[in-house]
């Protein structure tokens, strides 16, 4: 009976530990495939700016209701756990920021960004591109 209760009692741990395994790799499965989905879904966003960018301040209502959905699309990736990075002025990391070129400004620190070219999107180990930025650089 004692043989019983312990095979019993070590099959209930291995349905435990199962149970554990199984709902970690659905949580990684289930991220990835987020990723997978966000990633697709950035030329998209990245079309919209440029949409954005071209009519400048005129083209009235069309315009407006494109801003609206770029900015509704950066919403929802941020709301996903991709938010996005376009801030001007901070400093340039690595970790976030892809340096695509560097400019000499006065009164401008070294090591600052000037401009986003593309914005990033995520954070630490959820980052699906840095931001392309251009930096300042040392006068020379």
């Amino acid at each position: 009976m004692r043989d019983i209760e312990q095979r019993w009692r070590r099959a209930l741990a291995d349905l435990d530990s199962l149970r554990r395994r199984y709902d970690h790799q659905m949580a990684r499965d289930q991220a990835t495939e987020r990723c997978r989905v966000v990633a697709a879904w950035l030329p998209v966003v990245d079309n919209l700016d440029l949409a954005v960018a071209h009519a400048g301040d005129g083209g009235g209502g069309v315009v407006e209701g494109v801003r609206a959905i770029r900015d509704q699309a950066v919403a929802v990736l941020s709301a996903l756990g991709y938010p996005r990075h376009d801030e001007v002025g901070v400093p340039f990391d690595p970790v976030t920021h892809e340096a695509i070129s560097v400019e000499c400004h006065d009164g401008q620190p070294p090591g600052v960004v000037l401009k986003v070219l593309r914005p990033g999107y995520g954070d630490g180990d959820r980052q699906l591109r840095p931001a392309s930025v251009v930096v300042s650089g040392e006068a020379g």
